[in-house]
């Protein structure tokens, strides 16, 4: 359903470390790169990251109006897990650790992530999910 999500970011080549690890680790694949930003794609969808010149101001705040979090099926149950053991070493903090990994619920297994400009996302398990990577599987 959706073709591509943009994120504009005020440090791009923190975003590129921190969005490409992720993204990388879940099957998606470099796709555009251009001096103010990159993506990344799998199947017909891709993720852009841009430090725009036509920003007005710096700073995400999920709390306010507009993108909350991107959600993402992230494979099975030990993958989730995999990447939210990970994440930090990358640039991301876990959110509702304490919860984790039932946040969501009780029959929600997902890790929730938020990078150093504030973005959040939710890695939620799924046994009908098959890596389109077997690098991701490490």
């Amino acid at each position: 359903m959706l073709h591509h999500i943009e994120l504009w970011v005020p440090d791009l080549p923190r975003a590129v470390r921190e969005w490409g690890w992720l993204l990388g680790r879940l099957g998606c694949h470099p796709y555009q790169e251009w001096e103010h930003g990159r993506s990344w794609r799998l199947g017909p969808t891709y993720l852009v990251v841009e430090q725009s010149p036509a920003m007005s101001a710096a700073g995400h705040d999920r709390m306010r109006p507009g993108l909350n979090h991107l959600a993402f099926h992230a494979g099975p149950p030990a993958l989730v897990d995999a990447l939210a053991a990970e994440a930090p070493a990358h640039g991301w903090r876990p959110l509702f650790a304490d919860r984790y990994p039932h946040a969501g619920g009780p029959e929600h297994h997902a890790a929730y992530l938020a990078n150093t400009d504030g973005f959040e996302v939710e890695l939620v398990a799924s046994e009908a999910h098959t890596p389109a990577n077997p690098h991701q599987l490490r």
